[in-house]
């Protein structure tokens, strides 16, 4: 709760132990939007400092936003869009229903049941080790047509689509 003492001056805000213990962890969908940067700057191949010296800010503030640590405002989730090459709602993508129904405002609460259904990985897939290798691998094929064969090669070999 917030707590008023009587200054020379007026009212004075003090934090109390509740409020400053909310305000040092990060929000959950801050971390789901940090997790999402890290994994694109990892599918492509980025480094925290090159994605930081794209964007103007040392590899230290770039890992506090991975970790949710510090909020990603509106203009700077814009220039990671346009320097990671996606849209601003492939930060928002993913997110599992519980986090978004509540943490979401009452217009986005209302607006869940409207939305098309994300289709996302049960166990994880887009995050192991093994999927960012073969996505770094792929994107290493310069010849676009090879490219397109090894990519019509994988699909092949899946189970077909419903």
């Amino acid at each position: 709760m917030l707590d008023e003492i009587k200054g020379g001056s007026g009212m004075q805000q003090i934090d109390t132990p509740d409020r400053a213990d909310k305000e040092s962890r990060p929000s959950p969908i801050d971390v789901h939007v940090g997790s999402r940067i890290r994994l694109r700057r990892t599918l492509l191949g980025m480094s925290q400092e090159r994605l930081g010296e794209a964007l103007g800010l040392t590899f230290q503030q770039v890992q506090k936003y991975e970790r949710g640590v510090n909020r990603v405002g509106a203009s700077r989730l814009f220039d990671l869009s346009r320097v990671m090459d996606v849209p601003i709602s492939f930060f928002f993508d993913d997110m599992p229903d519980a986090l978004s129904v509540s943490h979401g405002s009452n217009v986005v609460r209302r607006a869940v049941g409207f939305s098309e259904s994300q289709d996302s990985f049960g166990d994880d897939t887009m995050n192991r080790r093994e999927t960012l290798e073969l996505v770094r691998a792929y994107y290493r094929i310069t010849d676009p047509a090879v490219r397109k064969r090894v990519f019509d090669l994988i699909k092949s070999m899946g189970p077909g689509e419903p």
